[in-house]
């Protein structure tokens, strides 16, 4: 009886022990690891597939190297489909002889992980017959002409400044550049015709007897300055010509210009063309209040550019109804 039961026994675990085994082998039987090679001297290929007998919901991961990262990969090839297998494919190399161990790889099939083998792969050196092959010098350093790819690889922050450079040269350079016209243009008449008196005090005109030239520029500070300021032909006019145009334009335009200023005006555009023309030579004191009388002028035809615009308006509608006047007048 006993005997009995101890066979039965022993074939229910090799049964088991079978079903085990069937599985496992079964397991394995799906992946499948394949090398042309399992030794190569250094910088020699190994070519390494990885075949899977199903393609159904397959995923092979990154290859795991040796734990001393001595292998290499060169290339990873696209997985292949052969005859209802998948074959993923590698080529490896070492540059450092030794045994190194590739270990096993797990593959994803359907959701569950299958390991490959592991493989050992030596790599041998390559063995130098010194009485054969000679021995050279070490050659020195050789300097090689870099490239724009170099240049922009090793100088790419300078791209960045070349924006900020061009902003920098464009204001300073460019938009801030001026002629000399346009910022005189820009200052207000009465400024710049203090200024211009200013400096011509500094040049010591008349006291070094060049008594012709300072009334010259005198007066065409003032002219120009009356021109700009009033809107009115002052620079091409003759003295009594400028006189009356602005006599004219004070009345014209209700204007409050003294007639003070008028007057003195008169009196230093005469002086001035004396000294021009007949060569008159006026003392100092006369020199300076002449001067003086600059300095009054300016202050009394200062006028605010809104006033001037709208005063020219008005004359210039006057003198059209007047011309129109005039026309219907002769058309009677």
């Amino acid at each position: 009886m006993n005997k009995n039961k101890n066979i039965a026994t022993n074939k229910f675990r090799f049964f088991v022990f079978g079903l085990l085994s069937f599985f496992v082998l079964l397991s394995h039987a799906q992946v499948t690891v394949r090398t042309d090679t399992t030794k190569i001297r250094i910088g020699e290929q190994i070519r390494l597939e990885y075949i899977v007998n199903t393609q159904e919901e397959v995923q092979f991961p990154k290859l795991i190297l040796d734990s001393l990262q001595k292998m290499e990969v060169i290339k990873s090839f696209d997985v292949d489909t052969i005859k209802n297998r998948l074959i993923k494919k590698y080529t490896l190399t070492s540059f450092d002889s030794g045994r190194y161990e590739l270990p096993q790889q797990l593959i994803n099939i359907k959701g569950k992980k299958f390991k490959t083998k592991a493989i050992i792969f030596d790599v041998s050196t390559v063995a130098v017959d010194t009485t054969k092959q000679k021995l050279f010098p070490i050659k020195a350093i050789q300097n090689q002409t870099l490239t724009i790819k170099d240049y922009a690889r090793n100088y790419w922050y300078l791209l960045l400044l070349l924006p900020i450079i061009g902003v920098v040269i464009w204001w300073f350079f460019i938009r801030k550049k001026e002629t000399e016209e346009e910022r005189v243009a820009k200052i207000p008449p009465f400024e710049m015709a203090v200024q211009q008196l200013e400096s011509l005090d500094k040049k010591l005109l008349w006291q070094n007897n060049k008594t012709k030239e300072y009334y010259s520029e005198l007066t065409d500070i003032l002219r120009t300055y009356i021109e700009k300021e009033l809107k009115i032909p002052a620079l091409e006019s003759t003295t009594n010509e400028l006189i009356n145009v602005l006599k004219k334009f004070k009345n014209d335009s209700k204007l409050e210009i003294s007639n003070k200023i008028i007057i003195k005006l008169k009196d230093l555009l005469k002086e001035a063309d004396l000294v021009k023309f007949a060569k008159s030579k006026p003392y100092a004191e006369e020199i300076q209040m002449h001067r003086n009388y600059a300095d009054i002028i300016l202050e009394g035809l200062k006028i605010e550019e809104e006033i001037i615009e709208e005063k020219q308006e008005e004359i210039l509608f006057k003198n059209d109804s007047e011309n129109q006047k005039n026309v219907e007048e002769d058309v009677k």
